[in-house]
């Protein structure tokens, strides 16, 4: 390490210039700059005669400007990070040290003529004490904040250009400017409003939107960060994307699972990440009524069914935020469990919780936790739903996603739950596979026993009419859930590939968990029973371009993709509502209802029993002949069950 360097670390250590070295450079600052005001009016020579008397006369001075100093807390900052706000108060501690100063002298020299001081006679001494000594010490402070910034950056700093003008990109500059070592420098920003277009910030200049590869080119800059208030605009530049991914420029955003900045709070550029493919889907912002929602939830009894799955588990963090009264969460999978019993341990100590290893398929153990705990509402996330597994074992389709949902709903209406809202899919409309047909067949018990309900039908445990109201979200794929797609591709470009694709033409809908499980919640407490409320799902995705995406963003070389034709079961895209089957707007602009016909109650769990005693059989052509019955829609794809159809 050379000279230099110890120099300067040593310099811009804490401890190597303490506070009342600052304010001792500014005493020697007020001192110079008078003995300079006063050579300007009255020549060298009266310098050299009064310059014992100068030099008391400043030091008299030290005493007001001291106290302005201290109010004001000009020499509490330290120099490298000095700011506008500091130069501001510095000034102001100088006029207000001023004028305590005539504060002070004129009753003294009019009580003590004596009393005498050579720049409070004269203010335009004074003035230009003022202006002198305000200009060195903020000069010497600039200095001082430009040096550390050309110290910190090193030959390693990147240069970066932000998208984004407004106060997130400067918050975003800030934060880089004041880290040490620096790892990247600032170079410019990209703004989309025109009348900011061709200005400076920060002393960097603001660029459009028009060629921002080319302007990174020329700038030598190799990653873009996005503004957290650009972020939405951002993902809907498919083309932009495509370039700066293609010329092998980085972008840096918040990831798709953070919460999102509020604009207030300070924004720290470490908050950004190098982009994951979730983060670079298009989807629009998804607001929901948090209000409504705490108003049902808040001090109830909340069951969730599939509680250490995908959905289940940030059900039950989103539900926890409304400080329910208890929560019952079940799930048959025991680590996920012992993972969700920490986490509310951690996150909740306050929700009393009971986590529970169980089938929702066991009748008398469910019917025991319903007589315990008479939960006022049920989110019943519980399924098998991979559709290969399912399209090879319909009887564990049957059984666990039919059944079981047949045992939490007929438990809900005896022990009078308020509400209960199942989570259902897509791949329910127009079915083309077994799991897909058994959530269907979920969705026409769920209707049809609350219709059962309506028409005074149902009683519950207390001889009392059922009050339970039954309501079903429909949603399509979500980033991140276990066995998605996009977790498969990574592991697959990690090991060099091939990605595998079923088909170069099949798209898909995606949607956050966080984003699902709001609307959910929003779906949940609007609905009045019976409905099927469909998400807007923003737009389809081409899967073959996600995976080449994917390819691009993980720098991997010679990563083929290879198409494996389609799956068992498996459709091109995927449809949220049949095709005679209609919506309804509602309240939220991202959720519809779907008007779909009506089953009678007794013929839907007629056909449900005798779907259960075929799948103890275990005659896989049996059990979805019979759900092809049920299900007359229910048309089968690449599967050896295209013969019964």
């Amino acid at each position: 390490m050379n000279i230099f360097s110890r120099l300067s670390n040593w310099y811009f250590t804490r401890s190597a210039l303490p506070y009342w070295c600052i304010l001792i450079i500014d005493y020697l600052t007020i001192i110079f700059c008078g003995y300079l005001a006063y050579y300007l009016f009255n020549g060298g020579a009266e310098v050299t005669n009064h310059f014992w008397t100068i030099l008391r006369d400043l030091c008299v001075l030290l005493i007001p400007y001291t106290i302005a100093f201290r109010y004001f807390h000009t020499y509490s900052s330290i120099f490298r990070f000095s700011s506008f706000v500091d130069l501001g108060r510095l000034v102001l501690a100088m006029v207000m040290g001023s004028v305590l100063a005539y504060i002070f002298y004129l009753p003294l020299h009019y009580f003590i003529p004596a009393f005498d001081n050579l720049f409070l006679r004269h203010y335009p001494r004074l003035i230009l004490v003022i202006l002198f000594a305000t200009s060195f010490m903020c000069t010497v402070r600039v200095v001082v904040k430009m040096i550390y910034d050309l110290y910190r950056t090193d030959s390693y700093s990147k240069r970066i250009i932000i998208y984004g003008a407004q106060d997130g990109g400067i918050g975003l500059a800030k934060s880089i400017r004041n880290e040490s070592p620096s790892r990247y420098i600032v170079r410019g920003f990209i703004s989309t409003d025109p009348q900011i277009k061709g200005k400076w910030l920060m002393g960097q200049p603001v660029w459009g939107d028009e060629d921002i590869v080319a302007v990174m080119q020329r700038q030598h800059a190799s990653i873009l960060m996005v503004s957290p208030l650009q972020t939405q605009h951002f993902r809907e530049q498919e083309t932009l994307i495509n370039d700066l991914i293609n010329a092998g420029i980085k972008i840096m955003m918040q990831p798709s699972s953070a919460q999102e900045w509020d604009g207030k709070s300070e924004l720290q550029y470490n908050q950004l990440h190098e982009v994951d493919i979730e983060d670079l889907l298009p989807r629009d912002k998804i607001d929901v009524d948090m209000t409504a929602i705490g108003q049902q939830l808040k001090a109830s009894s909340i069951l969730i069914t599939g509680a250490a799955g995908s959905i289940g588990s940030e059900m039950v963090r989103q539900v926890a935020y409304f400080q329910p009264k208890e929560m019952i969460l079940i799930d048959q999978a025991e680590t996920p469990m012992h993972d969700i019993r920490r986490m509310m341990a951690n996150n909740f100590p306050d929700i009393p919780c009971h986590t529970i290893v169980a089938s929702i398929t066991n009748q008398s153990f469910m019917e025991d936790i319903f007589l315990r705990f008479s939960p006022d509402y049920v989110f019943h996330a519980a399924a098998y739903k991979h559709v290969p597994m399912m399209e090879d074992n319909p009887a564990m389709a049957v059984q666990n996603n039919i059944y079981g949902t047949r045992v939490i709903a007929d438990l809900a209406v005896k022990h009078g739950t308020k509400k209960f809202v199942m989570i259902s899919t897509d791949k329910a409309v127009n079915p083309t596979n077994v799991m897909g047909c058994s959530k269907r067949i979920c969705e026409i018990y769920c209707q049809s026993l609350n219709k059962a309900i309506t028409d005074g039908l149902c009683m519950d445990a207390n001889g009392q009419q059922a009050k339970t109201q039954f309501v079903t979200t429909r949603f399509g794929n979500v980033l991140g859930s276990n066995g998605s797609v996009i977790p498969i591709f990574k592991e697959q470009i990690a090991k060099g590939g091939p990605v595998t694709v079923t088909h170069p033409d099949i798209i898909r809908y995606f949607m956050l968990i966080p984003e699902a499980c709001k609307l959910v919640l929003e779906a949940g407490t609007m609905g009045k029973g019976g409905e099927i409320f469909v998400f807007d799902m923003g737009k389809p995705v081409r899967i073959a371009d996600l995976a080449r995406r994917m390819i691009t963003l993980s720098g991997a070389k010679d990563c083929e993709i290879q198409y494996t034709g389609l799956r068992d079961g498996e459709k091109l895209f995927e449809e949220v509502l049949n095709d005679a089957e209609q919506t309804l707007p509602t309240k939220h602009p991202k959720i519809m209802v779907a008007k779909v016909r009506e089953y009678n109650y007794e013929k839907a769990r007629t056909d449900e029993e005798r779907l259960l005693q075929a799948s103890y059989t275990y005659d896989d052509m049996d059990i979805v002949r019979i759900m092809k019955e049920i299900v007359p829609e229910f048309k089968s794809k690449h599967s050896k069950y295209e013969a019964l159809d």
